[in-house]
């Protein structure tokens, strides 16, 4: 019998514009004032961490309850429409205050991906939301995007973690994934580092970017890579040992007990905690601590036969991650399959249709799938 999980937080309608082919070195070469640009078809899916990972759980076969907030407005039906294709929208909570959240997503051939974002009803996401009732025989409790999610990081993230906390005493496993904070915004002026130290023992898998975790731990550090990648993707430049290793040691301080740090094209930093304190994690994920525990790994990524698009990429990484996890398999297998579809992910241009089964990703690797150097 499949361990049951529910992929909770954020959800948006992702409206992706399709440009030409072919690379583009500068933005401007593109998007300038007053110009026409002939577009291909606009891609419209559901997008954000509860669409994103919970619906790419449900297709690598996982047996997951999706869990986010909607407008009553006709975002709202397009999302609940999409999830009903994969008969995942019956536990959505439909407000009838707020808006559905959506994102304008510039993807240019070339260039990092550009969003123009309306969180919405995200905003109002609390601890309440989610019944007990669906705690009841559920093993992991995955939930991201606090960032752009008000009510989750107000109050130094009181909420946050009371939701968090709720889980736990229900016997459910946490998994936290996080998103970029709008320096300008207000999220951009909350104190990020005390709601890590606040959050962090209630978390069993934690799964950040490296960019997320750098400017949330260390600004000092996020705008001196800025700096050194000159208007490139930061993961271009980093230093696995000097730049991500640290950042891993800081959140193992904290209280982390798996941690997966997404640094992007180059591959996933993997580090795990000592036997006791994995112990901690839900006997019902059935994790073995013997076998996961004090492991440190880079997991380099694999070369896609295309790419079409980064949208949804990390959140299908850790799809497969923790659909792996759940399964029974070891950390290094997990990783391989966590990178084996991210790589699958940007063969197209939303997060789930370039999707690969775990059996055949695994074939697909046996076959000596090439990896980044």
């Amino acid at each position: 019998m499949k361990k049951k999980v529910i992929a909770a937080g954020h959800i948006c309608l992702d409206i992706t514009p399709v440009f030409p082919e072919g690379k583009t070195d500068s933005l401007h070469q593109i998007l300038s004032p007053g110009k026409l640009i002939q577009m291909g078809e606009a891609d419209v899916h559901t997008g954000g961490a509860v669409a994103n990972t919970g619906l790419a759980m449900k297709i690598l076969g996982a047996d997951v309850t999706l869990l986010g907030k909607i407008g009553k407005d006709a975002f709202g039906d397009m999302v609940l429409h999409i999830l009903e294709q994969y008969d995942a929208q019956r536990d959505m909570v439909i407000s009838g205050r707020d808006s559905t959240s959506y994102s304008v997503i510039l993807a240019v051939p070339g260039i990092d991906r550009i969003f123009l974002h309306h969180p919405g009803a995200n905003q109002s996401f609390l601890a309440e939301d989610v019944s007990d009732a669906l705690l009841e025989e559920a093993a992991l409790f995955h939930f991201g995007y606090p960032p752009i999610m008000r009510s989750m990081y107000e109050r130094e993230g009181e909420e946050l973690l009371c939701l968090l906390r709720k889980v736990r005493r229900a016997g459910v496993a946490t998994s936290l994934d996080m998103a970029a904070v709008d320096a300008s915004s207000e999220a951009g002026r909350a104190d990020w580092e005390a709601i890590l130290e606040k959050v962090l023992p209630e978390v069993d898998f934690f799964v950040p970017s490296v960019e997320e975790l750098c400017y949330m731990l260390d600004r000092e550090r996020f705008d001196e890579w800025q700096e050194r990648a000159g208007g490139r993707d930061i993961t271009e430049v980093l230093d696995i040992g000097n730049d991500v290793k640290p950042l891993a040691e800081r959140c193992m301080d904290l209280g982390c007990k798996v941690l997966l740090i997404k640094c992007g094209a180059p591959g996933l930093y993997f580090r795990t905690a000592g036997r006791s304190r994995l112990l901690e994690i839900s006997s019902r994920t059935e994790l073995d601590p013997d076998l996961w525990a004090d492991k440190e790994i880079f997991e380099k990524s694999y070369i896609p036969e295309k790419v079409r698009s980064g949208t949804g990429a990390g959140d299908t990484s850790i799809a497969a991650f923790l659909t792996a996890m759940l399964e029974g398999y070891d950390p290094e297998r997990c990783l391989h399959l966590a990178a084996g579809t991210g790589a699958s992910c940007v063969e197209a241009y939303d997060a789930l249709s370039g999707l690969r089964s775990l059996e055949e990703l695994e074939r697909k690797i046996e076959g000596g799938w090439e990896k980044y150097k």
